[in-house]
């Protein structure tokens, strides 16, 4: 049978998200409904109301979320009702040509992100005889949300929700971006650009690779504050204040890496990240831009002369099924700070005013505590 929730929806671009209630179908074959305790504030979800996500709309907006099994479909495995789960951003079927190449980011079942449709074509959100999907087949600003047994990780009695739900996709994007994607590796001088809620686990990724020096570049001194508590050896308000140090510190032969994560892309701080890598290189693209800018564009000969490498990173090239797992246990032993991710807590009404926060730079993560 059906059921009302209440949801956070993005109905056209440059509108702030509305709280509405939505009636919620029960769940089909390999896909369960989830009750939500807790939902991370991503930038990739304001990236929807700025109208720089192309999503069909309306959409109900997050996809950090954790919560418990409330009812299942035909033939799901994975979860069963009661049981406490986090939901990967990024499902994870484990059969496809990625999942069973080691690739589980880039999983087939995730094809449907932008629309939230499911692989009957049909949707779970409906309203006034409109469909609404859920964005990354997920919508966890919903109290109550159906998504696919794929996307659920279960998630252990030990972990609060809160933290659950930000390893979903802001802590093993960040971490990933750094261990996985750049590949770094003890001794290296790394510069991130950007310290918020992905950036910062960069940070974490690269100190705990062994990077002699974790440079770390964002305007907000509270962020830089922050960064230093997460592994940042060295922080700065500038790129050019960055490249300077670098150049010093490294006598000339520039970083190992850059890895870009700040709210929002630009060409400007690409071509910095470009220029402060050295020889054999390598800068790692986490973060989007706005959709009508271009943030790439330089000379080939930038990459050619030094033998750089530009790289995108998706989910910072983690196998959820594996890595969320292991995140959570080095969260356990004390060498993964989880709960200082997190500055503010909301309720689903208070959505805006903390996506506003994010913005004023106020926040690393805040984080959303449905009521029921």
């Amino acid at each position: 049978m059906s059921i009302t929730t209440r949801a956070a929806v993005a109905r056209a671009p440059h509108r702030p998200w509305e709280i509405t209630e939505l009636q919620l179908d029960e769940p089909k074959a390999h896909e369960v409904r989830v009750k939500f305790h807790a939902a991370g504030l991503c930038h990739s979800d304001d990236h929807i109301t700025k109208g720089d996500a192309p999503v069909r709309l309306p959409i109900v907006g997050g996809h950090e979320g954790a919560g418990v099994v409330e009812s299942v479909g035909p033939h799901v495995t994975r979860v069963k009702p009661g049981d406490r789960i986090v939901c990967s951003y990024i499902p994870a079927c484990g059969k496809c040509r990625p999942c069973s190449t080691g690739h589980q980011n880039m999983c087939d079942e995730g094809k449907n992100a932008s629309t939230g449709m499911f692989a009957d074509g049909t949707f779970r959100f409906h309203a006034g005889g409109e469909d609404f999907g859920g964005f990354c087949t997920l919508g966890t600003f919903a109290q109550y949300a159906v998504v696919s047994e794929w996307a659920c990780l279960r998630l252990p009695d030990d972990i609060p929700f809160e933290i659950g739900a930000l390893v979903g996709c802001g802590v093993p994007t960040g971490w990933g971006s750094a261990v996985h994607a750049a590949g770094v590796r003890a001794g290296e001088t790394v510069v991130i650009y950007g310290a918020g809620g992905v950036g910062s686990n960069a940070v974490q990724g690269a100190r705990y690779a062994g990077a002699k020096n974790v440079v770390v570049v964002d305007p907000v001194e509270f962020k830089r504050d922050m960064a230093k508590v997460f592994g940042a050896t060295h922080t700065f308000a500038t790129a050019k204040e960055a490249h300077d140090f670098v150049v010093e510190t490294t006598w000339g032969q520039l970083a190992d890496h850059a890895i870009c994560t700040p709210g929002v892309l630009t060409e400007e701080i690409v071509n910095a990240a470009v220029q402060v890598t050295g020889k054999g290189g390598k800068v790692t693209v986490t973060a989007v831009g706005r959709i009508d800018e271009r943030a790439v564009h330089f000379p080939a000969g930038m990459l050619i002369g030094y033998q750089r490498q530009l790289r995108g990173a998706l989910f910072g090239d983690s196998n959820p099924l594996y890595d969320v797992p292991r995140l959570l246990g080095l969260y356990r032993s004390g060498d993964l700070k989880l709960d200082e991710l997190i500055t503010r807590r909301y309720t689903l009404d208070q959505v805006n005013d903390g996506y506003q926060d994010m913005l004023d730079g106020k926040n690393i993560r805040g984080v959303i505590v449905h009521e029921h």
